[in-house]
Order: C-alpha cells, then structure tokens, then sequence
C-alpha cells in the first residue's frame, strides 16, 4: 500500500479513522475513504451476534444498495459460520482475510451467498479485515472487489494490515467514550459532562486541558498525576508506558495503532483502571477542536464490579452463578478468595472462571479485566 498510497493520504486515512472515534456518523465518509485507498468497489463494517443466527447488530456500508444489503443479511448466517470456522485455526485477528486465497474452490461453488449474491454483482474477490472475535460476537471490515477492479493483490492485503490496528482503536476509544457528537469548538464543554476523566496534553503531556473528572482524580490522589504541569500515571511502570503512547501520537499516528489498546494505569493489587490515547494530530474533527492538543487521554472509572458484570453478562450470555463469579474477579479478588465470599468449592469458581473464559474469548484474568474495561462504557453524565 505504501508504494501506491503516498504516506500523507495514509495519514490522512488514518487521522479519519480516529476522527470515527469522536463523530460516529463519519463513518460512512472514512469507509468510503478507505474503500477507495484498497481499490475495491464496496465497503462494510459490522458486528454480528453468532448466538442468535448470526443476526446484525451493527451495520456501516458505502457502495451497497438496500437491496443489497437486504441480500447479505439473508446469508448472514451462512457467511458467520464460516468466518468463525477459520478463524477457528486463524493465525491472528492482525491478519486480513481474502475470499479467493482461504476458501476452498469446492467451497466457493457450493456457497450460496458466493453463487447468488456475490457473483452476479460482479463481486470477485473479498478482504475481510477482523475487529473483534468472541464465541458470541464477531466483528470484522470488508471490502469487494468487482471484476473490473481483478482480484486483490499483495497491495491491498498489506493495506488492510496497516489499517487494522487503527480501526480496533478507534472502535475501542467510540465505546469508552459513548457519546453521538462532540462539538468541534466546545469540546472542553462537552468532555466535562463524562464521567470518565480525559486529560488534553501536548507532545511533551503537559496537561492542556482536564476535565472535571480528571481534575478530581489529580487533586484527591489517584491513578495519574500532574508533576510540574505533565500528565503522568502514577506507577511508575505505567509512567513510562504512558509517555511513549503520548509521544507516538504527537509524532507518528501510523505507528501508535502498533501499540496495546488500553494502558494499565495501576499496580497488579489494585482494582484495574486503564487509559485510551487518542492522537489529535490529524483529521479533520480532530485539528479543529479547541484547546489544540496532540493526544486526548480518556482514563475510564475503576470497574463497578457488580454493574459491570451484568453489562457483561448480557453481552455473553453468562449464567447468574457465572455472573457473580465474574463480579468478585472484578473486585480483584483471587480464586480462593472469590470461593470463600461466594461460600462455593474451589473447584466450582475454577469452573465458573472457564466458563466465563469460554464465553468471552480470553484466556486469563488480566484479559478479562482489559476486555471490561473496553466493553463496558464508563462515560455516564454527572449528576
């Protein structure tokens, strides 16, 4: 891609990516943007529920009809089912997916969305891009290729790889913030009326701006602090962590899609809080929002344990008993000590936890506490 896409309209793309993050209704302009970067004529993104019949849940296209779409929610079943079968032996959810390169020809036949949908709107090839992979939900980016475009090539397929990470981030940050519009000139404003804090910084993360949450968080002693004027984590292992990620979004938005989504803001023994760096370097949302700043920093509240475990549990479909399990861990408590509060075996929480484990598509409990901070938004209005 970067031999036929000059480093300053990546930039540009990228820089609407984030600005998806802030304005939801870009993302129509941005998908557009990006489906004209990869040369292919379609552009979906959308998130599926793989437990009730694979049904759509989220859905943002350009180049696809009504009709079309109506067409495509018809097989979305079809098309579920084997995106999670390969992924089932996928190497990584970094690496896009291409129609003619992973389905088996005698696949390809037999495929009633191929055969139907597919091929008689001149579609020849597919790049699905995956977002989000759970045994309940599954998230991805495709783009098609019409056969006067020709199959895709190594160009596109690299493209997709770049954008990937920038993508997920952008989701992720869409969701910590859950707001519809922040306005371009009273973004302050507006960033006061969340209840996670946010913290506007310079290349060198002097603080610019905090809101009302963040401005409580560094006067009462919490997980970031401002020393002589700069924003900085508390523990020193997330200092240093949280420097980089402001340094990287002042000087090379292509490369902090590279680094971990969210940044653990405290120690292993205390309840979890985390921060999402957003670079403001570019865009056209971004650049226009007042104070000008190079990275917005949106810390999200220490977990509510038992709310956030029923936000969770609607999600993925957990059991009661699974639910008040998955609430004691978010308290940070151990296994042992999640048995002796909830008055149950050893034995039964460690089956409770694969179960949860299972479910949402993780492995370990430092992923769980990272996947509820991303999932669950913690941005209600004061009161």
């Amino acid at each position: 891609m970067a031999d036929a896409l000059s480093s300053y309209a990546l930039s540009t793309l990228i820089g609407s990516i984030y600005d998806c993050a802030l304005d939801p209704s870009l993302w129509e302009p941005t998908l557009a943007q990006a489906r004209d970067a990869l040369r292919c004529t379609t552009a979906i993104l959308h998130l599926n529920d793989l437990s009730d019949n694979s049904r759509i849940l989220i859905r943002k296209s350009v180049g696809i009809p009504a009709d079309g779409l109506e067409q495509m929610e018809k097989h979305a079943a079809e098309v579920g089912a084997r995106l999670v079968e390969d992924l089932a032996s996928w190497p990584s959810l970094d690496e896009p997916h291409v129609m003619l390169r992973h389905l088996p020809a005698e696949y390809r036949a037999r495929s009633s969305y191929i055969q139907n949908v597919l091929k008689p709107n001149g579609i020849v090839d597919v790049l699905t891009l995956f977002l989000m992979h759970t045994p309940t939900r599954l998230g991805a980016l495709g783009f098609a290729r019409h056969e006067r475009q020709g199959v895709l090539t190594e160009r596109e397929i690299e493209g997709g790889r770049l954008l990937i990470p920038h993508l997920r981030r952008a989701v992720t940050i869409s969701n910590v913030l859950d707001v519809r519009t922040i306005e371009r000139s009273r973004m302050a404003e507006a960033l006061d009326a969340l209840r996670c804090a946010v913290v506007m910084t310079d290349e060198r993360a002097m603080i610019l701006h905090a809101n009302r949450a963040a401005e409580r968080m560094l006067r009462d002693g919490g997980p970031i602090q401002g020393i002589g004027g700069m924003l900085s984590a508390t523990a020193p292992s997330a200092a240093a962590e949280l420097r980089a990620a402001v340094r990287l979004a002042a000087q090379d938005e292509v490369g902090i899609g590279r680094t971990g989504l969210a940044i653990r803001l405290t120690e292993t023994d205390a309840p979890p809080v985390f921060a999402h760096v957003l670079p403001m370097t570019g865009g056209e949302l971004r650049t226009r929002l007042q104070p000008a700043a190079v990275a917005a920093v949106f810390i999200g509240a220490a977990l509510d344990e038992q709310n956030d475990a029923d936000a969770i549990a609607v999600a993925f479909g957990l059991t009661p008993a699974e639910t008040r399990t998955l609430a004691s861990f978010l308290a940070g408590r151990t296994l042992a000590e999640t048995a002796d509060v909830l008055g149950i075996a050893a034995t039964t929480a460690r089956s409770h936890l694969d179960n949860i484990f299972a479910k949402t598509g993780v492995s370990r409990q430092a992923e769980l506490m990272r996947l509820a901070a991303q999932i669950v938004p913690p941005t209600r209005a004061q009161i």
